[in-house]
């Protein structure tokens, strides 16, 4: 095996290891935390984790299939963005505080 090869499997192996501890955090917070714009923002986390780990794969199979997977979970979460904060900005005008447990207006 080359430098150039053990650097390689190194740096895919240390993006996973980011990747996994970022979406942990990220997967914490939303279980932990009762603010919908810190909920949204560990969402946006998780959804960066992904991101980190659709590169080093993609890096690791020499191929761009990751990078451009990146593009679509990036629209995805531009989308889960503004529809949330409109919502939220929506749900908090009748209410003072931006609780989660709060919000059971969209129940059916």
């Amino acid at each position: 095996m080359h430098a150039f090869e053990t650097a390689h499997a190194s740096f895919v192996q240390v993006a996973l290891a980011v990747s996994a501890f970022l979406f942990v955090i990220g997967a914490i917070g939303v279980f932990v935390r009762r603010n919908v714009i810190t909920v949204m923002m560990c969402v946006e986390l998780m959804l960066n984790a992904v991101n980190l780990a659709f590169i080093a794969f993609s890096r690791a199979h020499g191929t761009i299939d990751g990078q451009i997977l990146v593009f679509f979970v990036f629209t995805v979460a531009a989308a889960e963005a503004a529809v949330g904060l409109a919502i939220v900005i929506a749900l908090q005008r009748n209410r003072e505080d931006l609780d989660v447990d709060s919000f059971n207006l969209l129940k059916g």
